[in-house]
């Protein structure tokens, strides 16, 4: 089944605000929209209005907690799903569904969400999941409200997703809990809206979700939602994100570590943190990989590499007029050597 997350930019656009009104160090900027992936995807997210979702990543067997179904570890049904005979976990926990076991309505939810070894039926994992939320299962509260935010498979309803979500989030689900305090900054983009979901992201936070890391990583920075500014845990928050492999966090690490912003000045690791994610695809990161190769910031200068790093982030649609002179100032053996190295680059 498609979903995705909403997006980080209602957070990240109340920051701006409430730093503004306070005349703190504006928030770095969201990286522009030239068809990178901004933000990781997390397992299961909220959908984002009038947009296409993607397929959500499968988990692998051995990460997968009986806890998310409800279901206890020696669970027949559990132990066949985190096999991967999901043919057999759907006919084990099928019947037992059908005789109202919620553990096991979230596990066949699961399966038909996914199509893992039957077909692919959202509108039946629609089912499943509404009947295990009604018992209070939190990966079927917090599946159900997708599917209600996104109106896809059962009738919209935002109301009943909001109590859904916040629910799963009380009972600790990290996503939910990540997802419902972005659904406050979007119904309130002002103080308030932030001050109360700055909790729910505390809490998925602390359970390492690194969408949670990098929007406290924000407030911190912005000293908003009820916090005061304390860079030294904004870029503690932007570390532990960025070894996620958070390219947003690993961009605005990298620079901090340049500033010397709550910590000491590190050149040689934003060196690797902006390496890391322009390798993964970051075209800002690529831009600004370029820029420290020009500058050698970091490393030692390499003409012929930053010119490729730029031209692999123009291909993706960004330009930088500071870049495209310096291209334009490369002699023609430079010039060939860049692209050379460029169609060999992620």
């Amino acid at each position: 089944m498609a979903q995705a997350r909403l997006s980080l930019q209602a957070l990240l656009a109340a920051v701006m605000i409430q730093a503004a009104a306070a005349e703190t160090i504006p928030l770095p900027q969201p990286k522009p929209d030239t068809g990178a992936h901004t933000d990781k995807p997390i397992e299961k997210q909220l959908p984002q209005p009038a947009t296409t979702a993607e397929p959500a990543p499968l988990p692998s067997a051995d990460s997968i907690n009986p806890d998310r179904f409800g279901a206890k570890p020696a669970d027949a049904a559990y132990g066949a799903f985190q096999r991967g005979l999901y043919k057999t976990a759907y006919n084990l926990a099928l019947t037992r569904a059908q005789n109202g076991d919620p553990a096991a309505q979230t596990l066949v939810a699961e399966i038909l969400s996914r199509g893992l070894g039957v077909p692919l039926n959202a509108a039946e994992a629609a089912k499943w999941y509404a009947h295990a939320a009604e018992q209070g299962v939190p990966e079927s509260q917090f599946q159900y409200a997708l599917m209600l935010l996104d109106g896809r498979y059962v009738k919209k309803d935002t109301k009943a997703a909001y109590a859904l979500m916040q629910a799963a989030a009380e009972a600790g689900n990290q996503l939910a809990q990540f997802n419902f305090a972005q659904m406050l900054v979007q119904q309130d983009p002002g103080d308030a809206g932030l001050t109360k979901a700055v909790s729910y992201y505390e809490r998925a936070a602390a359970t390492g979700l690194a969408d949670a890391q990098y929007a406290m990583s924000q407030v911190y920075a912005n000293g908003v939602g009820g916090k005061p500014r304390d860079d030294a845990q904004a870029r503690r928050l932007l570390a532990q994100a960025a070894r996620q492999n958070y390219d947003t966090a690993q961009i605005d690490l990298a620079a901090w570590m340049i500033e010397g912003r709550g910590g000491p000045r590190d050149l040689k690791s934003a060196f690797g943190w902006t390496k890391q994610a322009a390798e993964g695809g970051n075209v800002a990161a690529q831009n600004r990989l370029a820029k420290l190769y020009m500058q050698g910031i970091g490393t030692d200068p390499d003409l012929v590499l930053a010119g490729a790093w730029y031209i692999v982030a123009r291909r993706a649609g960004l330009i930088d007029p500071e870049m495209d002179d310096f291209l334009q100032g490369l002699d023609d053996d430079q010039t060939k050597q860049a692209l050379q190295k460029a169609n060999r680059l992620p």
